[in-house]
């Protein structure tokens, strides 16, 4: 009996989606916010943390209208404190930073 070589699988990459455009990425190319009992809406930059999560792309415009509309607090099922709103709007990417990716 001879044994016949198996291609390479290839890794498995999780996707997620956007929660304002709706456009979907891998896991690791998207911001992932999570809301948390005790501390309220908080960046989660390793991606395991505890708790509900909802994620945005890089675009500013996403960040914008997350901000401006409630899409964000609806897929977190809560409210966004003024708090939680700022430290969102600390957290948004600049579109200078990303022409210069770019360049």
């Amino acid at each position: 009996m001879v044994k016949v070589a198996q291609p390479k699988r290839r890794k498995h990459i999780p996707q997620r989606t956007c929660v304002v455009c709706r456009s979907t990425a891998d896991k690791r190319s998207l911001v992932r916010l999570v809301r948390v009992a005790d501390e309220g809406v908080v960046l989660d930059l390793t991606g395991k943390r505890n708790g509900r999560g909802a994620y945005l792309c890089d675009q500013p415009a996403c960040w914008d209208r997350a901000l401006a509309t409630d899409v964000l607090a609806k897929a977190l099922r809560t409210t966004l404190s003024d708090t939680d709103r700022e430290r969102i709007r600390a957290a948004r990417p600049n579109e200078n930073n990303e022409q210069r990716k770019e360049d």
